[in-house]
């Protein structure tokens, strides 16, 4: 009833959260804590490491032979829970009389995907099997309602990226816990530090996303972690999927089929209310019956030149998969992906959004389609930013190889210099040419040589051609 009543509480308090819900937990009576898989009986030994920390929750009465305790840890005991020494007497279920010892809880990780249950208030909105999540908003999101089942104890490891994880409520033992003053109380508590540890931080903050185009999740920091733990089981690697050029999307730790797309967004952009709209009017149809969705606010990173990084751009990612085999993977997707783009065509205004792009791959086929003239602007202004770096460092090399442009603090040899520098003529070969515009001596060879210039008047101009000889023009 306490459980219930809980539940009714937190979904009442804010109907578009979303609620995670841990999975693991260190009960005693839960078989899978045990390394025989399964609950010590009275003629076991039960031996808890002496140096590992634990929090366990005692639900019920329990006969045991003997018990080694760790030097630091709880026991949380129920009603009517409790231990008592075995008297030998026969009992037909337990007769081993085996070491039954505590499993390790130290490696559960709070970004550990698999640990996670999402929780649906709108269940009516969100029909079971049509909404997923990308693989970082798996993890408690930052404005996102933490819960842990009640009679329950846990050991949670929150080693972070982060300086503080930041939540809006965390629920335990039964009790909500939805405000900075009262999660301070309970970390100065006996339990706490039995139950987290780490080098992160959890805040809890008690405030919901206060933008209605969403928030984004901020589980980046630890999306390494995230992945890591997630394909732990299979060496790292990601599945191999059934199309040739998966799609990526943003905290997504492999590639998938199907089709994503990306919303620019207005004001006036309501993400739940849009993500209502696509559930019911299109998601609910049966030919997408094998569809999931994922819908969420995202940063994308933005790049000078696709290399320099220079911002980040809030965006809406759509992201749409089915149960297709073979080349069929993703196709239908895909058609319920162009149907969301005929909508936006038709209301996108009205919804709030201004522009969208559509990236399609499936068993088959891969292909790209633009929704919007927002990707073609930044493409026609790179193209013409491109152009017109070229152009200005054409101008500046070509001012420089006319020479009105003079670059003192970089000399580069160029072929054009080398032609305006050819090789002087050999000393004995006594020809040349005085320039009419300037008053300068010809080279000679014979220091004592009587120069021309010199009984010249000064407003004569005269050359010599190097291809005739001087004692033939004087004949």
């Amino acid at each position: 009833a306490d459980w219930v009543t809980l539940v009714s509480l937190l979904l009442a308090a804010a109907a578009t959260a979303v609620y995670k819900q841990w999975i693991p937990n260190t009960n005693f009576e839960t078989a899978s804590n045990w390394d025989k898989g399964r609950i010590p009986c009275a003629s076991d030994m039960v031996h808890f490491e002496k140096n590992k920390v634990v929090s366990v929750f005692v639900k019920s009465p329990h006969v045991l032979t003997d018990m080694y305790l760790p030097l630091n840890g709880e026991f949380v005991l129920a009603p009517g829970a409790g231990f008592a020494a075995f008297d030998g007497s026969w009992d037909p279920g337990c007769d081993s009389g085996a070491t039954v010892r505590f499993a390790n809880t130290e490696h559960h990780a709070w970004f550990d995907p698999t640990l996670w249950q999402a929780v649906y208030p709108g269940r009516d909105l969100e029909p079971s099997g049509h909404i997923f999540s990308v693989d970082e908003e798996r993890v408690p999101c930052h404005y996102d309602d933490v819960i842990f089942q009640p009679e329950t104890s846990f050991r949670v490891n929150i080693d972070s990226s982060q300086r503080v994880i930041h939540l809006r409520s965390i629920s335990l033992m039964g009790q909500e816990l939805s405000s900075p003053e009262a999660w301070a109380g309970y970390l100065r508590g006996p339990s706490a530090p039995l139950q987290f540890h780490g080098n992160g931080t959890l805040a809890v903050t008690g405030t919901a996303c206060p933008d209605k185009s969403g928030c984004a999740c901020g589980n980046a920091p630890d999306g390494h972690r995230i992945c890591a733990a997630l394909l732990g089981a299979s060496g790292g690697q990601c599945p191999v999927p059934a199309c040739q050029n998966p799609l990526q999307p943003l905290g997504h730790c492999c590639g998938v089929c199907g089709a994503t797309i990306n919303l620019d967004f207005t004001p006036d952009f309501d993400l739940q209310k849009y993500r209502d709209r696509l559930v019911q009017a299109l998601l609910s149809q049966p030919k997408y019956a094998s569809v999931q969705m994922a819908m969420s606010k995202v940063h994308k990173a933005q790049t000078f030149l696709g290399v320099i990084p220079r911002s980040s751009t809030p965006l809406i990612q759509v992201v749409l998969i089915d149960d297709g085999a073979g080349a069929q993977t993703g196709t239908t997707a895909e058609q319920l992906a162009a149907d969301i783009m005929e909508d936006i065509a038709q209301h996108g205004e009205a919804l709030g959004i201004s522009s969208g792009k559509m990236e399609v791959a499936t068993g088959s086929t891969f292909s790209s389609q633009v929704g919007s003239h927002a990707s073609s602007r930044i493409t026609a202004g790179t193209v013409l930013g491109l152009l017109f770096g070229l152009l200005f460092l054409g101008g500046i090399l070509f001012l420089h190889r006319k020479g009105k442009l003079r670059l003192p603090t970089l000399r580069l040899p160029q072929p054009w210099d080398r032609a305006k520098d050819p090789v002087s003529p050999a000393a004995a070969s006594d020809r040349g040419f005085d320039n009419p515009m300037f008053d300068v001596e010809p080279p000679s060879a014979d220091p004592g040589e009587k120069k021309p210039q010199e009984t010249a008047p000064k407003d004569h101009v005269f050359f010599l051609n190097p291809l005739y000889d001087a004692s033939q023009m004087e004949t």
